[in-house]
């Protein structure tokens, strides 16, 4: 149970450092690794039939097909990213926050495809916005 809490807290961190990264940088403007390019072509070459606007549909995820072709996808970073299978969350929907009811659990690798893929088509840019206005209102109630 002590392995169980640690990986929690560690899935909690990178849900949170991601969050606060897209608060203060526009996800268009943001690159999560040194290959998001290639990620992003090999996800359009693997998952032709993938919206990155849409929700994810879990159960076809990871049905068997589906996490074969998620396995054979991510193996191709086995050597190139590091944690490429370490456990994390990726939302299931762009416009959803994180919350109990809108992740899934998912690779890391996965989470890289994912997101890259949001951000490239600016669909985490309102979570940038939304903090900005907050901090603009901030500023503002303090002048």
């Amino acid at each position: 149970s002590q392995i169980e809490k640690q990986f929690a807290v560690k899935v909690v961190q990178h849900m949170s450092t991601y969050w606060a990264i897209l608060e203060k940088v526009k996800g268009s403007a943001l690159r999560l690794t040194k290959i998001d390019e290639e990620i992003y072509e090999h996800l359009k070459k693997d998952f032709p039939e993938f919206d990155p606007a849409a929700t994810i549909d879990e159960d076809e995820m990871k049905s068997k097909a589906g996490k074969e072709r998620w396995r054979n996808f991510m193996m191709a970073y086995e050597k190139r990213v590091d944690d490429y299978n370490f456990g994390t969350v990726v939302r299931s929907n762009p416009t959803f926050e994180y919350g109990e009811d809108t992740t899934i659990f998912v690779p890391r690798m996965q989470f890289y495809a994912v997101e890259i893929a949001r951000n490239k088509l600016g669909l985490n840019d309102w979570i940038f916005e939304k903090a900005e206005k907050e901090r603009q209102e901030a500023a503002a109630k303090k002048a």
